[in-house]
């Protein structure tokens, strides 16, 4: 697939009242209060182009969280940036925002199993999302709860690096995908999980541009820049990984162990 060329992600110059970016337009924080922390994208995104940010610090004492979503019109159309996203910017039309919750992404009991057997298949098969025809590499999709040099390698194959949606370095991001129609569909993922479809029906012929409230308990956020198509370094290193593994294995006279079987797919 060939490499897909987006450019790179700030933060627009028009934003909320309480909001201070850095020089490169990559990092928001809300400086004082809970609200007037609307953020918006320097550009409308391109078709399953994912606006992600990653929560850089918190604050005590509020109780809400951040808040992503699209909006169809230039940021600089606004009279007044709202002091909200919900309710105020939505009732204003052509928005679509949703908050983030601690119950995204929870699993219960039951299915933890499951789950941490579907995320080393993962981390071993799958080094990409799919969201229908979009596919963005995982590796910077996922929020890491223990970031060191190789945490992101070794950590017990991601099982413990799983991370609350509302916690410190967890990652968020929103992109729509076109329909048969002609309209689009927003998506929001999670730590490298799609939570499908939030909104349907958002107007594609008009620019779409990524809505960022740093809301209540979050107290900045920075953008992380997504590169498509190409194999990052990360992934490299785990494929190397995986290599050896079957090289020894192979050695040994010992059979591919049935995680191991869709290796060859990603030589």
């Amino acid at each position: 697939m060939a490499a897909t060329s987006y450019p790179s992600s700030r933060f627009h110059q028009v934003h909320g009242a309480n909001v201070r970016l850095d020089p490169s337009r990559t990092q928001a924080t809300r400086v004082e209060s809970f609200a007037n922390g609307l953020c918006f994208s320097q550009e409308p995104l391109a078709p399953g182009e994912i606006f992600l940010v990653e929560i850089e610090e918190k604050e005590l004492g509020w109780c809400g969280h951040l808040r992503v979503g699209l909006m169809a019109c230039d940021p600089c159309s606004l009279e007044a940036v709202p002091e909200y996203s919900l309710p105020d910017l939505v009732n204003r039309g052509d928005s679509w925002v949703f908050a983030i919750t601690r119950n995204h992404n929870r699993i219960t009991p039951d299915a933890a199993a499951e789950q941490v057997s579907g995320r080393v298949r993962g981390f071993l098969s799958d080094p990409y999302l799919l969201i229908e025809q979009v596919r963005i590499p995982r590796d910077k999709l996922v929020g890491r709860s223990r970031p060191g040099r190789y945490s992101h390698i070794l950590d017990d194959l991601y099982k413990t690096n799983v991370l609350p949606a509302t916690a410190r370095r967890s990652r968020i991001g929103v992109l729509y995908t076109l329909q048969p129609d002609g309209t689009a569909d927003m998506h929001m993922v999670i730590n490298g999980e799609d939570m499908g479809p939030s909104a349907r029906g958002l107007p594609a012929s008009r620019p779409l541009y990524a809505v960022v409230d740093v809301f209540a308990s979050t107290k900045s956020v920075r953008l992380i820049q997504v590169e498509y198509g190409f194999r990052s370094l990360q992934t490299l290193c785990r494929l190397a990984i995986q290599k050896h593994i079957v090289h020894r294995l192979a050695i040994d006279g010992l059979d591919l162990p049935p995680l191991l079987k869709n290796f060859c797919k990603y030589e």
